[in-house]
C-alpha cells in the first residue's frame, strides 16, 4: 500500500459534514450543501489536474489491493448510521423549518453521494456479496430498480434516443429529471419482464426482482414508522428524492447531447469514449471514487475505480461534477457553454 492509496479517504468528508450538519442548526445545518457546492468547486479551481496513467503491472498491484474494496464497504455503516441518527433528530428534536431543509439536503447528498455512487460502482462488480451490498445502499433511495435498467439498459443503449438517462441537445435538466426518471422505470420493467420470460417465469414470481425491491423498500419505510412515527417516513422520501435528482442531474451532464451512430435499422456503433462528457478535476474525482472519468468507465463497465484513466480523446467538461450540477441548473448558461463544445466533438448531435 503506498500513501497515495490513501487519497480516497476525501470520499469520506461528505459523511463527515454531514455528521456535523445533522446536529447543526440554521446555516449549519446546510454545511454538507456548501460543502459540495462551493468548497469544492473553489478547490478544484485551486488544485492542478492530475492524469495519471497505470502500466499493466500497476493495475494488477491496484487490483490485488483489498484497500480499495474496503474504502467502498466501509460506505454500508456511514449511510445508514447517518440517515437513522438524521431521521432521529428529524422526527424528536424540536428544531426550525429551516433546519430541517437543510438536513433534508444535506442527507440527500450525502445518500447520492457514498450510498447511490458507491452502489453504482460495486454493482458493477462479478461478485455477489458486492451486488448485493449495491442493492442495500440504493434501498433507503428507493431507486433499488436503478441497479436492472442502469446495468442492463443504459450501459446497452447510451447516447441513443433508447436510452432515458442520456439527455438530448437543448433539453433542459428539469424536463430530463421527468423523462429519466419515468424512463427508467419503464425501461427496468420492461427488461424484468425479459429477464422473466428468458426464465419461463411469470411476473408474481419469485424471481421477479422488482417486486421483492418494492417489497424491501416498504420494508425500510416500515421499520421508520415503527421506530419514530409518520414523520420519519416523510423525511425519508423527501431525502430520497433530493438524492435521486442528485443522480439524475449527474447523469444529465454525463451524456448532454452526445449520439452514438446508427449502423442500421437494428444497431448503433459501439461506446466509445467520445459518447461520455470527462471531467479530470481531482477534488471531485475522489469523492466520487472517480465516476467523474466517466468515458473510461463506459467503455468498459466492469473496471474498477482505482485503475480508471482519463481519456484525452473524450469530450471533457470545461468545469468538476459540482459546478457543471450547478450551471445546468440554469439551462441558458449551461447551453451556452456547452453547446459551442458539443459542435467540437466527433460524435453528431441532432
Amino acid at each position: 500500500m503506498r500513501v497515495d492509496d490513501l487519497k480516497y479517504l476525501l470520499a469520506y468528508s461528505i459523511p463527515m459534514v454531514t455528521l456535523y450538519a445533522v446536529q447543526a442548526e440554521g446555516l449549519g445545518s446546510f454545511a454538507t450543501m456548501l460543502y459540495a457546492f462551493v468548497c469544492i468547486p473553489v478547490l478544484e479551481v485551486a488544485l492542478a489536474e492530475r492524469d495519471e496513467r497505470y502500466s499493466e503491472t500497476e493495475k494488477q498491484s491496484r487490483l490485488a489491493n483489498r484497500l480499495f474494496d474496503v474504502l467502498l464497504y466501509l460506505n454500508l455503516p456511514f449511510v445508514l448510521g447517518l440517515l437513522g441518527y438524521g431521521f432521529w433528530q428529524l422526527s424528536t428534536q424540536d428544531q426550525t423549518w429551516s433546519t430541517q431543509v437543510g438536513q433534508v439536503l444535506s442527507l440527500g447528498i450525502m445518500l447520492a453521494t457514498n450510498g447511490i455512487n458507491v452502489a453504482h460502482e460495486l454493482g458493477h462488480r462479478l461478485s455477489s456479496p458486492s451486488r448485493y451490498l449495491a442493492k442495500l445502499l440504493l434501498c433507503p433511495s428507493l431507486y433499488m430498480h436503478f441497479y436492472i435498467e442502469h446495468n442492463f439498459g443504459h450501459h446497452k443503449n447510451v447516447a441513443t434516443p433508447e436510452d432515458p438517462a442520456s439527455a438530448s441537445k437543448n433539453q433542459s435538466v428539469y424536463a430530463f429529471w421527468f423523462t429519466s426518471i419515468i424512463g427508467q422505470y419503464r425501461s427496468a420493467l420492461s427488461l424484468q419482464r425479459d429477464l422473466l420470460t428468458q426464465r419461463k417465469a411469470g411476473f408474481w414470481s419469485v424471481y421477479n426482482d422488482l417486486l421483492w425491491y418494492a417489497f424491501f423498500q416498504a420494508g425500510y419505510l416500515g421499520l421508520l414508522f415503527a421506530l419514530w412515527g409518520g414523520w420519519a417516513v416523510v423525511y425519508a422520501v423527501l431525502v430520497a428524492l433530493v438524492s435521486v435528482l442528485m443522480l439524475e442531474t449527474i447523469n444529465y451532464i454525463e451524456h448532454y447531447g452526445l449520439q452514438r451512430k446508427k449502423i442500421n435499422a437494428h444497431r448503433y456503433e459501439r461506446v466509445l469514449p467520445v459518447h461520455s462528457w470527462n471531467s479530470n478535476h481531482i477534488v471531485g474525482r475522489l469523492v466520487l471514487y472517480e465516476l467523474t472519468r466517466h468515458s473510461d468507465h463506459h467503455h468498459r463497465a466492469s473496471k474498477k475505480y482505482q485503475i480508471l484513466e482519463n481519456k484525452t480523446e473524450s469530450p471533457q467538461l470545461p468545469w468538476g461534477y459540482p459546478t457543471s450540477m450547478l450551471v445546468a441548473l440554469v439551462p441558458p448558461l449551461w447551453f451556452y457553454w456547452m453547446h459551442p463544445r458539443l459542435g467540437q466533438c466527433s460524435a453528431p448531435q441532432s
